[in-house]
């Protein structure tokens, strides 16, 4: 009698239960066991345009170095620039103290004037020997005349000719006198050159535009000529070389593509940073290949007018071959998975099926989909942890960064 009692009271609790639930589902209430839809954040698959690119690790290199040095010995009176300051060519950079080597200009210049006067004085000599050569001349015609007819004696004819040929040698040696005081003048003239180039090199100026680096001498200190140490380094920032290797396995690509248009670009990058900091061109393939490492070295140009790139920094270099048509989607929707990489896509009736892809080339933070997904299709982007195929969502805005 007691179990039938219990049993009974077992199916009446069964039947108020089912009618409770049937009751909740009539009112419209989900019911209490029912999943609730995950929140996720989505994105869309794309197809566009874009870049075929090599990418590698670069290091900006100045375009040019000069090392400032000093070409004579002499005490520095004045420095006419900060060290680190932008430097047009033909700036005055240094000053050596002028004076020992105008006092050795004057010199030669005083040297100079005295085999001036020295060639002044040849020819002098010159003119009245010959002078006096064309008045021997005239007698010695007129005493040949005389002692042929026997109205002189040959003894007076005979001292007539060798005055004659006195005079002759006597030219001769003026002649020989003008051109070794001319030959001197030149030297002379050579050395006055060479002490105005002394002078010059006391006023060291820029040789090109760019930024000076570190000073190393001060006013008061010697310096010597062609010294081991420059006193300071130009280096020229605009333009700037970004220099960088990539595998010889893409040479014949970076060929082809060069060739077709002429010049590639070449996009430089902060390290691990999206946006882009200067653009450039390729405009230096080496000529041989690293044996050691198997890359090949390039160097890109960039104009760097707004000096965004420095010499020595490293950067992340990217270098566009061509363009295509592509589906992209964000990199973060890509999920790793046992079977392979798989993503999280939205169907329209908003559960989501995972689907397998095959990724290709990263672009910052979007990802090229080789297979996999068609454009206009969606893909969870964010909350993929909670989710399992056939979940249904709840999509949400992202969380502004």
């Amino acid at each position: 009698m007691i179990a039938r009692l219990v049993g009974a009271a077992a199916w009446a609790l069964a039947g108020a239960l089912v009618l409770a639930g049937c009751s909740d589902n009539a009112a419209g209430k989900p019911s209490r066991s029912a999943t609730p839809a995950v929140p996720v954040t989505v994105g869309d698959a794309v197809e566009k345009s874009v870049p075929v690119q090599l990418t590698a690790v670069g290091n900006a290199q100045a375009y040019t170095t000069v090392g400032i040095k000093s070409q004579v010995n002499g005490q520095i009176t004045q420095v006419h620039f900060q060290e680190g300051q932008d430097v047009r060519r033909n700036d005055l950079l240094f000053t050596i103290d002028p004076r020992p080597f105008e006092a050795a200009l004057r010199q030669t210049e005083s040297a100079l004037l005295q085999r001036q006067a020295e060639v002044q004085q040849a020819q002098a000599n010159l003119e009245r020997d010959l002078a006096q050569l064309e008045n021997a001349k005239v007698q010695e015609r007129r005493y040949r005349d005389l002692v042929e007819r026997e109205l002189i004696a040959r003894e007076q004819y005979d001292q007539l000719r060798t005055n004659w040929a006195t005079l002759e040698a006597t030219v001769q040696a003026d002649r020989a006198a003008v051109e070794n005081t001319r030959a001197a003048t030149r030297a002379a003239m050579a050395n006055v050159d060479a002490a105005k180039l002394q002078v010059g090199y006391t006023a060291i100026r820029a040789p090109i535009d760019g930024r000076t680096g570190n000073l190393l001498v001060q006013n008061g200190n010697i310096v010597k000529a062609n010294d081991d140490n420059p006193i300071v380094i130009i280096n020229q920032v605009r333009p700037i070389y970004v220099s960088f290797a990539v595998s010889d396995q893409h040479l014949t690509d970076i060929k082809k593509y060069y060739r077709a248009a002429g010049a590639l670009r070449v996009v430089a990058r902060l390290p691990r940073q999206p946006e882009i900091l200067a653009t450039g061109e390729l405009t230096f393939v080496n000529n041989a290949v690293d044996q050691t490492t198997a890359t090949i070295q390039l160097k890109a140009t960039f104009p760097n007018t707004d000096n965004a790139l420095w010499p020595g920094q490293f950067l992340d270099v990217s270098l566009v071959l061509t363009t295509r048509t592509a589906i992209v989607v964000p990199s973060q929707a890509i999920q790793p998975g046992q079977q392979g990489l798989y993503v999280y896509v939205v169907k329209p009736d908003q559960t989501v099926e995972s689907r397998l892809v095959v990724p290709g080339m990263r672009l910052r933070g979007e990802t090229i989909i080789e297979q996999g997904l068609r454009a206009a299709e969606r893909v969870v982007t964010d909350g993929q942890l909670r989710l399992v195929p056939g979940a249904r969502i709840e999509i949400r805005q992202p969380k502004a960064s």
